[in-house]
């Protein structure tokens, strides 16, 4: 990779508008990718593909603030309005029509629970967004791509698969770049959650013999598989939790899908 295409240029779209530009998809960066230090490299690999592609698309920046989601899973109903009609009013002033979100809990709350506050978007996963970029072939295969023929077992997160019946776009992303996927014994509507959806993240463990955590990366290691992917902040830090208690870093590594996609795929050269 070049050092010019390391560079990130993201554009604002508050400056954006102030030229009379409105581009067509707002990035929604998300509290983990503002603040979670591994989730950024998330989000940058993300804004890599999306520079890539020359997808015309802007950030809010310093006016971006959390949907709200974590408020109403905990049951503080009362902010969780606050947050989306503060939200929703500052979208709607801008005339967002398109989001495009990193994290299933934003995507989930855009999408089905926005509305009955008067916030109405498309809303697409960026798992569903590269897939479409690879099937319209947007961007070209890296010849030296590094995982190519590794084994990879997809982790389905709880919000894009039980609750968006987004199953096979992650991966559909994977296959193209020629890694061999395995599954858990428990995958796709049938997958264990996390543990950290519904708020549980922000929580102290209840009592039990195992973190939920540690038994879906044990399922994950029976799989052999080199790499689990991932396509959730929460699911990511759970799994790499999952990875590091077991100790088993130098066995297998955590990785989100679109983090593999920008390593595998660069812009497509005319």
């Amino acid at each position: 990779m070049n050092n010019d295409e390391n560079k990130l240029s993201i554009p604002i779209l508050s400056e954006q508008v102030a030229r009379g530009i409105l581009p067509e998809f707002l990035l929604w960066i998300g509290c983990a990718g503002s603040y979670d230090e591994r989730y950024k490299k998330v989000i940058q690999a993300f804004i890599h593909i999306l520079n890539r592609a020359g997808v015309d698309y802007a950030v809010l920046g310093q006016e971006e603030s959390c949907t709200g989601d974590p408020a109403r899973r905990a049951g503080n109903e009362f902010l969780f309005q606050m947050q989306a009609l503060s939200n929703i009013r500052l979208l709607n002033d801008y005339k967002v029509k398109k989001i495009l979100t990193s994290c299933p809990h934003c995507y989930n709350i855009f999408k089905n629970e926005y509305p009955a506050l008067g916030g109405h978007y498309e809303v697409i996963h960026h798992s569903g967004f590269i897939e479409k970029l690879l099937d319209d072939r947007v961007l070209e295969s890296r010849e030296n791509f590094h995982f190519r023929d590794k084994k990879i077992t997809y982790h389905d997160s709880c919000y894009l698969g039980r609750s968006n019946n987004i199953y096979e776009s992650p991966r559909n992303a994977l296959k193209k770049l020629q890694v061999e996927i395995v599954e858990m014994s428990r995958n796709r509507a049938e997958g264990l959650c996390c543990g950290a959806g519904g708020a549980q993240l922000f929580k102290d463990a209840e009592k039990g013999d195992k973190e939920i955590n540690v038994e879906r990366t044990e399922e994950a290691l029976k799989t052999n598989a080199d790499i689990i992917a991932t396509a959730c902040p929460f699911c990511m830090t759970m799994m790499s939790d999952g990875v590091k208690y077991l100790q088993k870093e130098d066995i297998i590594q955590v990785f989100d899908v679109v983090e593999l996609v920008e390593k595998g795929f660069r812009k497509k050269q005319d």
